[in-house]
């Protein structure tokens, strides 16, 4: 099953089957309407409980507050670089919603009090869409679009910030963050295009619980298998992980893998998980932008997580000696117990690097890394146990480092 649903009457995939939005629909929906004052906006935001989408599931509201009151003008970017390979969520707004990413670029500008902002991305079609919005773009907030090459690491936010500032898109030390000094050395806001979006709809929407239930939804892609399909959903916050995987046709799987890359796997009791950040987060998992990977009775889980460890060591941007060194072992080590070549001693490296590893990169590479591998070791040790004893009848002793199992297209 591909394509794009809703579980909402309304919200960010509204009109998904009518192709990209033009001025006058976008318009004839009460976009670009008059602006509420900037604190109540931002008071609105905060209430609501809305977080960001681009992984780390920041505050909204606090990160528009802290670049409003830094020194100096500020600036806005949309970040619409979206690195996790089974994530299509972004890419899918801008091209088909541009105009909705546009106004909350509008409306965090106005928060904020910049007067300058970008769209960053990396796929074409989007690029085509936003630069056709923006020829009909009807205010006078300057807005320029950057395109990078995709990598995994390019839609951190401090890589943002040095692309657009001519420069490779890698991600930097920190501090300073972005919002203290970002473009040009100016406070900059890097907000992901699905927070811009549902500010936007948060901004047509004033009502209290409106705003909350606009706040509380996500956006999530669904894949399973080897790739080659992808089901993008909108859904409120609370359903059930089982709710998502019978829309997309794996309510037998076996497992899953949360948040892209960047979750971990998840075993026995996945069904019950629902779709918060809190939550998945006190279950050892995260959410991170929202991509869901089901695995079925015949994936072998040490396979999964050994090519996305072999996937995010060939992503590393190669400048942090610890994530240089900490995926290469990780990797290494965890091929030799899919390989069936491991001995205790490897399996109590991988805990122990699990443990130790997150947190010391300049981007969250390592710590999606070292999840994978915590997690795997949690929830399957009679999978890796077994590994080391026999070979596994659900594993082709290949371990590519494409992430092509987890790659799907745009719907």
């Amino acid at each position: 099953m591909t394509g794009v649903h809703s579980l909402l009457p309304d919200g960010l995939l509204t009109g998904a089957a009518s192709g990209t939005e033009d001025l006058p629909r976008y318009l004839a929906e009460g976009g670009y309407g008059p602006l509420l004052s900037p604190d109540r906006l931002l008071g609105l935001i905060g209430t609501s409980g809305l977080r960001g989408r681009g992984g780390a599931g920041f505050p909204a509201a606090v990160k528009l507050r802290s670049v409003r009151d830094a020194t100096g003008p500020p600036v806005v970017v949309a970040n619409g670089e979206e690195g996790e390979p089974g994530s299509v969520k972004d890419r899918w707004l801008l091209r088909h919603r541009p105009h909705l990413v546009l106004d909350g670029l509008r409306l965090a500008a106005a928060v904020t009090g910049a007067a300058r902002g970008w769209v960053y991305l990396s796929d074409g079609p989007a690029e085509q869409a936003v630069r056709r919005a923006l020829a009909e773009w009807p205010h006078d907030l300057r807005v320029d679009v950057v395109r990078t090459e995709h990598t995994y690491v390019a839609g951190e936010e401090t890589a943002v910030v040095r692309r657009i500032d001519g420069g490779p898109a890698l991600p930097t030390a920190k501090p300073p963050r972005p919002f203290e000094c970002g473009v040009g050395g100016a406070p900059t806001l890097v907000a992901n295009v699905e927070t811009l979006a549902r500010i936007a709809l948060i901004h047509t929407r004033p009502d209290a619980a409106a705003a909350a239930a606009v706040a509380g939804a996500h956006l999530v892609t669904l894949s399973g298998g080897t790739g080659g399909t992808a089901v993008l959903v909108e859904a409120p916050a609370g359903t059930h992980l089982k709710v998502l995987a019978d829309l997309c046709g794996h309510g037998t799987a076996a497992a899953v893998l949360l948040g892209g890359l960047f979750g971990g796997l998840y075993g026995e009791g996945w069904t019950d998980l629902p779709l918060d950040h809190d939550r998945l987060i006190a279950a050892g998992g995260a959410l991170g932008c929202g991509a869901l990977h089901f695995l079925s009775p015949r994936d072998c889980p040490v396979a999964v997580a050994t090519e996305a460890v072999a996937y995010l060591a060939a992503q590393s941007a190669r400048q942090c000696g610890v994530c240089v060194s900490g995926t290469r072992a990780l990797a290494g080590t965890l091929e030799t117990v899919g390989c069936g070549e491991a001995g205790r001693e490897a399996v109590e490296k991988l805990h122990r690097w699990s443990q130790q590893l997150p947190g010391r990169g300049a981007c969250g590479l390592l710590d999606a890394a070292a999840r994978t591998v915590g997690t795997l070791l949690t929830h399957f040790p009679d999978r890796v146990d077994a590994h080391r004893r026999i070979d596994c009848p659900d594993c082709d002793g290949d371990v590519p480092e494409d992430g092509r199992r987890f790659t799907a297209p745009v719907p």
